[in-house]
């Protein structure tokens, strides 16, 4: 299942209080860039953000699942409801989200 334009929509809107939020589709899910780095992903209608020590510390308990077969693990958040939780989760986790590989 892919991610609906609806939940894509939905989440952008939440986190519309961020400066700096991107998105690019892949395969029928998407990617959140903040400030030009990958935070997260829309997959299946689920917010998953990467699992860096911020995001650990903010979401104790979180459970862990792949965004897709094979992939690498992220943290489920499911308080997507809450603006300001989903903004200083993002903004906490920013300084340790991996700088974007050099384009060749």
């Amino acid at each position: 299942m892919a991610t609906s334009r609806e939940y894509l929509a939905f989440m952008l809107d939440q986190l519309s209080g961020l400066d700096g939020i991107t998105h690019r589709g892949m395969m029928g899910e998407y990617l959140l860039y903040y400030r030009g780095r990958i935070a997260a992903c829309l997959c299946d209608d689920r917010l998953l953000v990467k699992p860096v020590p911020a995001a650990l510390r903010l979401l104790p308990g979180a459970r862990r699942e792949p965004p897709y077969e094979g992939a690498k693990e992220m943290l489920l958040v499911e308080n997507v409801d809450d603006r300001e939780f989903l903004r200083a989760l993002f903004e906490a986790m920013y300084e340790e989200l991996p700088l974007p590989k050099p384009k060749k």
